[in-house]
């Protein structure tokens, strides 16, 4: 077992990290201040694998349990999807004290984070993440959100989870595709914060990918105490935190621009840490080795490098545009100045963006 707690006041909360910890759920929630209803949301993807047996160990703690199952994919993230769980929390009778349970990956998480922080003005929330980029990055730090048609995350809200438990063993089902997904938020902890980490991933990229347990152990921690100290220096994102876009700007625009499913998230953010490590190249803020060393490791990933064919970059800076980074009009990007640390520039010019944006081009991944 590993833990980790993530300080901020009364919003602190513990990170738990094991094998097989779902199957002590139960008696985890049990000892939380927590009513006994429970909402209990997952996605079509993870609910034939571990809804009913997340239900069962609840049942068995003297929860009763709701069990939401909304359609996989990040275009679930939708007011509808909200307002259909809000309807099914009414009708299970939740009250301020009854926790929403996201079981699953970051869209799940997302959207049943978003209907705690709404429900009744906050309930309390569990994060039981299933997917490697849920475990490392967007379970821990209270970003809950939905999408709009003109951006991803527009409607959200910062909210702290009461506690995360990631059970590693939920990765022995993970697709092949999701789990590489999943290693470009970990690729990004170590540009942006640890050179050292970043290093190892080199050395034991092809251990991770082969799901040694140690090594999963060890992503898994690593990125989970990164993303704690962040979030303990800025937690509503008026400043540090803003770091952890590294990669997300562009990532996001792709993702908008291809419908919200031809690229999964991390695929869309490798895209962008690509495209935001050659503009700092061509900036003269970053060296060239390095960027090819980010580069070739999101190869040897199998995750793509470059601009998909078919989406046009004047389209992708128009959707730019409209990401919640932007300040006053002026384009917000975090940029390596080496591995293990960038900069938040909030100025970014046009003609810099273009002109990385329609270097050499790829065909969309299969």
């Amino acid at each position: 077992m590993r833990n980790i707690n993530v300080a901020l006041g009364s919003r602190s909360y513990p990170i738990y990290i094991a094998n097989g910890l779902i199957n002590d759920l139960g008696t985890y929630l049990s000892e939380m201040p927590l009513g006994k209803e429970v909402l209990l949301v997952t996605d079509t993807n993870v609910g034939p694998l571990y809804g009913q047996k997340v239900a069962d160990v609840l049942l068995r703690a003297g929860f009763q349990v709701a069990v939401a199952q909304v359609p996989a994919g990040e275009s679930t993230k939708t007011l509808d999807q909200a307002a259909r769980l809000y309807d099914m929390a009414f009708d299970h009778g939740l009250d301020r004290t009854c926790p929403v349970v996201a079981l699953g990956g970051g869209v799940v998480g997302d959207l049943a984070g978003f209907v705690a922080a709404t429900y009744m003005r906050g309930v309390p929330f569990v994060q039981v993440p299933t997917t490697l980029l849920a475990q490392v990055d967007s379970s821990v730090g209270g970003k809950v959100a939905v999408n709009h048609p003109r951006g991803k995350n527009i409607i959200g809200a910062f909210y702290q989870p009461r506690a995360v438990f990631i059970d590693v063993d939920t990765l022995t089902t993970l697709s092949l595709r999701e789990l590489k997904a999943g290693l470009a938020e970990v690729i990004k902890y170590g540009v942006i914060w640890d050179k050292e980490f970043f290093a190892w991933l080199e050395e034991n990229i092809t251990r991770v990918l082969n799901r040694e347990a140690d090594a999963l152990g060890y992503v898994i921690e690593t990125c989970c105490k990164i993303k704690a100290a962040v979030v303990e220096q800025d937690e509503t994102e008026q400043g540090r935190r803003a770091i952890l876009n590294y990669g997300h700007t562009v990532g996001h625009a792709i993702e908008a621009l291809s419908g919200y499913g031809t690229y999964l998230h991390g695929e869309a953010v490798a895209i962008g840490m690509v495209m935001a490590a050659r503009m700092a190249v061509s900036q003269g803020l970053f060296n060239l080795a390095d960027c090819q060393r980010i580069e070739n490791l999101i190869r040897a990933i199998g995750l793509p490098t470059d601009m998909p064919e078919g989406i046009n970059p004047h389209e992708v800076l128009a959707s730019i545009y409209h990401d919640k980074k932007v300040i006053m009009n002026k384009l917000v990007f975090v940029l390596p100045k080496e591995i293990g640390h960038v900069g938040i520039f909030k100025d970014v010019h046009e003609k810099d963006v273009l002109h990385v944006l329609q270097q050499k081009r790829k065909a969309n991944p299969s």
